[in-house]
């Protein structure tokens, strides 16, 4: 019935499909891969309750790190084998992929807000406050930032609260420069002098006719600063300062697996695939929706 429905919505829109053609064809091979691959990790991801074996924090001592299908010990019903706990890699990996992309998803999310809204008012007003905010962003690109997320988890936890603020914070300085340099430039153009002349407010002339027109290179940022927040989040939990266990993350795994690389490969394996598909598709998408919405780069 679900699958009829789609089917049905679809057909009733031609131009999405049209449009859906048109991008495919545009796409190169590796594009073409990015694609398949994004949308499998997403519908893997949100589905993987209902994907996973097992629950990921089930502990059977009995069964723990058994090797995958195809290899002697293997125990069936885990078919990526087992870990130090007897808990199945498969539907850790699973679970552990669908928390990744929410914590990089709020995080790119809070700091496409933070950021745009930081270069929207400071292109605008300009003075002072633009001095400031400009300042606070030089300061941001200086500091490494890997620091100031270690520093920060250390002093107020690892809670995935403090953990998506964290995120929140990485890159916002870019979507700051973008949105100040459009909206610099879009206060120049005639319809904005048109606009003012016809009496519209600041604010009318922010949300109505300069925000619009940047949202090009903020979708392009904003798909670019999630494969970041991804590589970040790995970072930060395999040096142990990210979501603590029992809850699964691609990056925690990898961390608490890297002890028994010699015996059990397998616990590290599955998930920093799935690390390295993630941060495949995004950049190649990202890269492909740079060149696209550039104008000077069509058509190369």
């Amino acid at each position: 019935m679900m699958a009829e429905a789609a089917i049905a919505t679809a057909a009733s829109r031609p131009g999405l499909l049209a449009d859906a053609r048109r991008i495919w064809n545009d796409a190169n091979g590796v594009q073409r891969a990015a694609i398949c691959i994004a949308v499998l990790l997403l519908i893997v991801a949100a589905f993987a309750p209902f994907i996973a074996p097992h629950e990921p924090t089930a502990q059977s001592l009995i069964a723990r790190l058994r090797p995958p299908f195809g290899f002697e010990r293997y125990r069936e019903g885990y078919l990526l084998g087992t870990d130090e706990l007897g808990r199945d890699v498969l539907s850790r990996s699973l679970h552990g992929l669908q928390l990744t992309l929410i914590l990089a998803a709020l995080g790119a999310t809070i700091g496409l807000v933070l950021g745009g809204a930081l270069g929207l008012v400071s292109g605008i007003a300009g003075g002072l406050v633009d001095d400031i905010i400009m300042g606070a962003v030089d300061a941001q690109i200086a500091i490494p930032f890997t620091l100031i997320a270690l520093l920060t988890l250390a002093i107020f936890g690892s809670s995935i609260e403090v953990m998506v603020l964290v995120l929140g914070l990485y890159g916002w300085e870019q979507y700051a420069r973008i949105v100040r340099g459009e909206v610099r430039r879009l206060m120049a153009m005639p319809f904005i002098e048109a606009a003012r002349a016809a009496g519209a407010s600041g604010g009318r002339i922010a949300f109505r006719h300069v925000l619009p027109n940047a949202v090009s290179p903020l979708v392009v940022q904003f798909t670019l600063s999630i494969s970041n927040i991804v590589l970040l989040e790995s970072t930060l939990s395999f040096l142990g300062m990210g979501v603590q266990p029992p809850t699964a993350t691609l990056g925690s795994m990898v961390g608490i697996g890297r002890d028994y690389l010699p015996t059990a490969p397998w616990i590290v394996v599955a998930p920093a695939v799935m690390i390295l598909f993630v941060t495949f598709a995004v950049q190649i998408l990202g890269d492909w929706l740079r060149d696209r919405a550039d104008v000077r780069l069509r058509g190369r």
